[in-house]
């Protein structure tokens, strides 16, 4: 069917289920279903599985997760019910391509008929040799055209060999030999290339299967897909996709290529320089409502001083006209940076929530948490309470959230260190022991309410305790803060002492200030 600019626009998603889903793929997938959600359009998923020897099983269950984590919605094509059943849904199904075979070969057959394709027998070695040869010579590779100029006799004495050795040739697409072809993209202009210049690609193997080139025509073109945004690795694609339309007498899509995604070298990202996909993103404890919005300024910008989206206000403010030619360079930093700060607007219940799984790996649920699975935390309001204190004091600091083992450690388990480090630089063992000593009893004599804020219990060390004895700050403060933490580098100890409080009690305060005052006595 030819397509008008008054239809409704249908952008499609079209991923191949060879492994984990790329950061590149999710900023393809994010930009694809923004624009159709700005247009009020629809969003398609199609699996595009013609290439067999590369599927992954269980691919496609899992990018449906990762997008459904992600916020990246479907209104088309493959979904996974209850049941945990890969299923579809749809009116231009089947949204497999392997499931229409029959449709790729019906129209393959119609261009061999019209002498807009022919079959092709050459060799791999043959085909190797015309490489070597064309790359000797600084010309670029191509086929020489050497079947589409075979008689029909020619041609019937090879289909009848092939025929007999159970083998099937495969089907090129004859491009013109004259004239230009113009890519018209919404993101890079008008590009121009000379037809003699393009390969004769193939478009059915010799297993009957299409290839990503043929497939991709049909398939855009009978599921009515308006608006087809992929990376700018395709622009070379593109006019041969244009001319296999002018070949079927259809009306192109529109194309939106989207540039590519550069590591801080400004080298090309690639799964063989770390870790790319988005499950290692998530898993390192990065969140998705920050990793979505740190992807979207990927190449687009919206020419705001506003840093941090809402899904929805992507959606409002998105438009193909934003997006950069030059490459987005991946920036970690600017990744930490913007996931702290959607990591200080959570509440601590939902923060606790989310850190659990990380205090868990990190093998940092020990003591009173000693061997507590994630259900039996939900189902111990005390203890529970404790993880929110600790989620509460380390909010402002984290960047990841798997950074919490490392940082938090010492609220599961009492810490361990040389008696050096409590004392305070041109101090003694002896002063940082008279100064622990003093806050025992120090301690043991302030009513419970004091620790309910580090605040509170911050003014009453700083007045009661230290001014009222004339004491170096950091005298007191530096062996207090080794005492409960084991660290150089914590919270206040304020701040420690608190939590420590409300979740475990005065008792464990005392048994590690008295831990210390032992190692400075031997």
């Amino acid at each position: 069917m030819a397509q008008t600019s008054e239809k409704k626009v249908r952008t499609r998603f079209a991923p191949s289920p060879t492994g984990f889903v790329h950061i590149g793929s999710l900023r393809t997938a994010l930009f694809s279903f923004l624009f159709a959600r700005h247009n009020k359009g629809a969003h398609v998923l199609r699996i595009e599985d013609t290439d067999q020897s590369r599927l992954v099983e269980g691919a496609v269950a899992n990018l449906l997760m990762v997008m459904g984590r992600m916020g990246v919605e479907f209104d088309e094509g493959a979904y996974v019910n209850a049941e945990g059943k890969l299923l579809e849904r749809g009116e231009f199904g089947p949204y497999l391509q392997s499931e229409r075979l029959p449709i790729y070969q019906k129209h393959v057959q119609e261009l061999v008929d019209s002498k807009k394709a022919y079959h092709c027998f050459c060799t791999e070695e043959r085909l190797d040799a015309l490489r070597k040869e064309q790359t000797a010579l600084k010309k670029p590779p191509m086929y020489d055209k050497l079947c589409k100029s075979l008689t029909e006799d020619e041609l019937q004495n090879k289909m009848s060999e092939f025929n007999a050795a159970g083998i099937s040739p495969v089907v090129r697409f004859a491009m013109p030999s004259e004239g230009t072809t113009t890519v018209h993209d919404l993101v890079f202009g008008d590009i121009r290339y000379e037809n003699k210049l393009l390969d004769d690609q193939v478009i059915l193997k010799s297993d009957g299967f299409p290839t990503y080139h043929l497939a991709v025509v049909v398939d855009d073109h009978y599921m009515e897909i308006t608006h087809v945004v992929r990376g700018e690795e395709w622009i070379p694609s593109t006019p041969k996709h244009l001319l296999l339309y002018e070949a079927f007498g259809w009306v192109p899509t529109s194309f939106a290529h989207l540039p590519l995604i550069l590591n801080p070298d400004k080298s090309k990202l690639s799964k063989r320089q770390g870790d790319v996909s988005v499950e290692d993103f998530l898993n390192k404890g990065y969140l998705p409502e920050a990793l979505l919005n740190f992807v979207a300024f990927l190449g687009w910008n919206p020419k705001t001083e506003q840093e941090k989206f809402s899904l929805e206000e992507l959606i409002e403010q998105f438009d193909l006209a934003k997006v950069n030619k030059s490459g987005a360079v991946l920036d970690t930093n600017k990744l930490d940076w913007l996931n702290g700060q959607y990591i200080k607007q959570k509440v601590s219940h939902e923060l606790a929530n989310l850190l659990v799984p990380y205090w868990v790996e990190a093998g940092m649920l020990h003591g009173q948490l000693n061997n507590l699975t994630i259900k039996q935390l939900e189902d111990l309001p005390a203890k529970r309470e404790y993880l929110e204190f600790i989620a509460t004091l380390e909010k402002e600091r984290l960047k990841k959230l798997s950074e919490i083992g490392e940082r938090t450690g010492y609220f599961f388990k009492r810490p361990e260190y040389e008696p050096e480090l409590l004392v305070w630089k041109k101090s003694t063992a002896e002063d940082a022991k008279e100064k622990l000593q003093g806050l025992i009893t120090f301690f043991k004599n302030l009513p419970a309410e004091v620790f309910n804020t580090h605040e509170t219990l911050q003014n009453s060390l700083m007045e009661d305790y230290i001014q009222k004895n004339q004491y170096d700050v950091g005298s007191v403060l530096w062996p207090l803060r080794v005492a409960l933490t084991g660290e150089k580098a914590s919270p206040g100890p304020a701040e420690v002492a608190s939590v420590l409080f409300r979740g475990l009690g005065l008792e464990e305060i005392l048994t590690r200030l008295q831990t210390a005052v032992s190692l400075l006595s031997k």
